[in-house]
C-alpha cells in the first residue's frame, strides 16, 4: 500500500465523518465542497475536512481510493458515500441524516 493510500485509509477509518473537498470546511474553494459543507453544517454533525487542494497526492489518491472521478468526496464511517448530487439527494430525502444516525452518528433536530 503506498504512503498515500495509507494516509487516506487512516483518514477515513479513524473519523466517523470525512469530507475530502477542495478548500477546508471554513473557506470551501469550490461551489460542490461548499454545498456538501453546507448540508454537513445544517444537519450539525461533526466531521473532518481534508482539502485536497494542499496535496495533488491525495488529490489524486483519493480518487484512486474510490474510484470516483469527482471531489468532494464524503466517508461515513470507513464507507464511501458519493460526491454532492449524492449527497445533496440523500440530504433532501433525509436518507443523509438516517443513514449517520444508524452508524450511531448525532444529527441536529433528529428525534
Amino acid at each position: 500500500m503506498s504512503g498515500i493510500h495509507e494516509f487516506i485509509d487512516n483518514e477515513v477509518k479513524n473519523n466517523d465523518v470525512v469530507l475530502f473537498m477542495k478548500g477546508t470546511p471554513q473557506f470551501p474553494q469550490c461551489g460542490f465542497s461548499g454545498q456538501v459543507v453546507q448540508i454537513l453544517d445544517y444537519i450539525g454533525v461533526d466531521y473532518k475536512g481534508i482539502n485536497v487542494l494542499a496535496d495533488a497526492e491525495i488529490r489524486q489518491g483519493i480518487k484512486d481510493y474510490s474510484n470516483w472521478p469527482t471531489i468532494p468526496q464524503l466517508y461515513v464511517k470507513g464507507e464511501f458515500i458519493g460526491g454532492c448530487d449524492i449527497v445533496r439527494e440523500m440530504f433532501q430525502a433525509g436518507e443523509l441524516q438516517q443513514h449517520l444516525q444508524e452508524h450511531g452518528i448525532s444529527v441536529r433536530g433528529a428525534a
